[in-house]
């Protein structure tokens, strides 16, 4: 089985610090990120709710600081989530990978870790009603759908289903 590759942080040699911050900690500032924005929160107001400078919370989303055990502990507590949900994804077999300096990983990037796709998600739970968020989950399966098949058309493949 092929090891699972998560993005670590370089320094300016290219290489990833051995002292820094690793791969763990850039994939748990990736769910710091995650979690936040899902709650609507932004990075001053969870500084705030800790006791830090938006900056703080930037180098630690971004990876480039580690989180000790207490600073997670209190994110855990803030964000309204167990300590295990910012490990959720890794395994023992996790391999760091290096990413470029402003934090783009070198992999393609997970749309599940968009803030595009995660304003989504938020929205579509701020729908109260049930049967209209279920009408519009149809909605959106079917425009996809729709897609599909004029890319399909244009591109020349005329299958017809």
């Amino acid at each position: 089985m092929p090891k699972k590759r998560v993005a670590a942080p370089v320094g300016k040699t290219g290489r990833v610090n051995p002292r820094g911050a690793s791969s763990i900690d850039a994939h748990v500032g990736l769910r710091v990120r995650q979690r936040r924005t899902l709650m609507g929160l932004s990075q001053t107001q969870l500084g705030e709710a800790l006791g830090l400078t938006f900056q703080q919370v930037q180098k630690y989303e971004r990876g480039f600081n580690r989180i000790g055990a207490s600073r997670l502990f209190e994110l855990s507590r803030v964000l309204g989530v167990p300590i295990t949900y910012f490990f959720e994804g890794l395994g023992p077999d996790t391999e760091a990978i290096p990413f470029s300096r402003t934090g783009a990983p070198a992999v393609a990037p997970d749309p599940m870790n968009k803030r595009e796709t995660l304003e989504l998600v938020r929205a579509y739970y701020r729908i109260e009603d049930v049967a209209l968020r279920r009408r519009l989950m149809e909605l959106i399966r079917q425009i996809a759908g729709a897609s599909d098949a004029i890319e399909d058309f244009e591109s020349g493949d005329q299958r017809v289903a």
